[in-house]
């Protein structure tokens, strides 16, 4: 009982050290490995300037997953949950095993283009994050 007790302890210790960011904002030495998760690239940002260590496509939401809650601030719980839907998903379970190997590695940066910074797809997968069993 006491090893997993420290190991849900361990669990819940990596899910809070993972950063969310706006790909758009300055690197910084404290992001750690910094990962994209936006299907598609930010509009007019050179991949040089961005700093980018790993871009997981197959992590975000389907571009009609998108298009259905653009703009809809008042359906992020339903966002949210057909989100983790999506993430059921064999590439998106790839892209999240993946994600978790660098995350044992240390620190990661979760980086997003949306203009809304409490409510897009990298803050809906922390969250999903966080409620994953160990």
């Amino acid at each position: 009982m006491y090893a997993y007790t420290l190991f849900v302890y361990a669990w819940k210790w990596q899910m809070r050290n993972i950063a969310l960011k706006r790909v758009y904002e300055e690197p910084d030495a404290d992001d750690g490995f910094r990962i994209l998760v936006d299907r598609l690239w930010p509009r007019g940002f050179a991949k040089e300037k961005a700093q980018i260590d790993l871009w997981l496509k197959d992590i975000a939401p389907s571009d009609a997953l998108v298009k259905r809650f653009h703009g809809k601030p008042d359906d992020w719980k339903a966002f949210c949950t057909a989100y983790a839907k999506e993430l059921a998903s064999a590439a998106a379970q790839a892209a999240v095993k993946e994600l978790l190997t660098h995350r044992r590695k240390g620190r990661i940066t979760l980086l997003y283009a949306s203009r809304d910074e409490e409510r897009n797809n990298a803050v809906a997968l922390k969250m999903w994050l966080e409620r994953q069993k160990p």
